[in-house]
């Protein structure tokens, strides 16, 4: 047998001021965040919504706010562990030489404390498999290793 709980609906105008205080209209309990991880998205799905928007954009310097502060980065077969500066000059370069048109997310899976996504870069004349695994860790993504391979 099934029992159900009703549970009264409130407005935002009503909720308790500890809770307006803390999330931003239109955010439910679980999506807020502390104040200085605002930026990032806490759903897995949002931050490869955001990651997607940099790296179609080719904006190296938003994509690597998303960076552990170490990650590995595989481009095109060059595999580097780097600091989160040195990803952000290796990404920026490699925008640079192969000018993003468009990105999508193809897939994605996993679930905190670890995700991946994985996505098509058409670049150039070029067209790339990106794969990005995102950690999770108090509240915050960053991503763990990105790589970018010649579809």
């Amino acid at each position: 047998m099934l029992s159900c709980l009703a549970v009264p609906v409130l407005s935002w105008a009503q909720a308790p001021e500890f809770i307006r205080m803390q999330m931003q209209p239109g955010q439910t309990r679980m999506q807020s965040q502390p104040a200085s991880q605002q930026g990032q998205p806490q759903n897995s799905n949002d931050v490869f919504t955001s990651i997607g928007k940099y790296i179609e954009a080719g904006d190296s310097e938003k994509l690597s706010a998303w960076f552990a502060d170490n990650l590995e980065l595989d481009i095109t077969g060059s595999v580097n562990s780097c600091t989160r500066s040195q990803a952000k000059l290796i990404m920026k370069n490699f925008f640079n030489n192969n000018t993003p048109k468009k990105f999508s997310i193809i897939h994605k899976s996993g679930r905190p404390p670890m995700s991946y996504a994985v996505g098509s870069l058409s670049a150039g004349a070029d067209k790339f498999r990106v794969i990005i695994y995102v950690r999770t860790d108090e509240g915050k993504n960053s991503i763990q290793q990105l790589r970018i391979e010649k579809d």
